[in-house]
């Protein structure tokens, strides 16, 4: 490497965020869309030193020019956000162990969320929400919600009355 490069090079260095986007319109003739000082300054340290040395040689120009076009490119679909409701859910056949949070036997767990009434009933093996069975209390906020919650976490207010009202008879 010569010497002017090197003090090019030192000069870009100490350049502030600014003074290297000025540089980078200079050595590549548009704006810089970053403000990201390393980015500046590794894009115009490649660019004098290319520059002064020739860039690339026509052979490795060719070589990346081939291997650019026979790259497949992939595009995967980002995930939907909310799930899809014309899809049918599978029903599951529940089989649960009988736990001291849930009311046992039938019952109601009501659940206001965004401001709709959900009613959770509460059976013998499971629990039945909009027509269909689910094995857990945290599967049934899954569907209510779309998103990930803890059952019990979801249902407190409702379990809370239920055990309430159990211990009241």
């Amino acid at each position: 490497m010569s010497t002017t490069v090197e003090k090019e090079l030192a000069a870009l260095e100490k350049m502030t965020t600014g003074e290297l986007r000025a540089r980078y319109r200079d050595l590549f003739g548009d704006e810089a869309r970053s403000w990201n000082r390393r980015w500046l300054f590794r894009r115009c340290a490649w660019r004098v030193q290319a520059l002064a040395e020739g860039g690339l040689p026509e052979r490795a120009r060719r070589r990346a020019m081939e291997i650019a076009n026979d790259a497949d490119i992939r595009f995967i679909p980002p995930r939907p956000v909310v799930p899809d409701k014309s899809k049918p859910r599978r029903s599951v056949p529940a089989h649960v162990k009988p736990d001291d949070r849930t009311p046992m036997g039938s019952g109601l767990l009501e659940r206001r969320y965004k401001g709709r009434l959900y009613m959770v009933e509460v059976l013998p093996n499971g629990f039945r929400y909009d027509g269909q069975l689910y094995r857990s209390l945290t599967a049934v906020a899954h569907a209510i919600t779309g998103s990930h919650w803890n059952g019990y976490h979801f249902f407190r207010e409702a379990l809370l009355d239920a055990k309430k009202t159990k211990e009241d008879r």
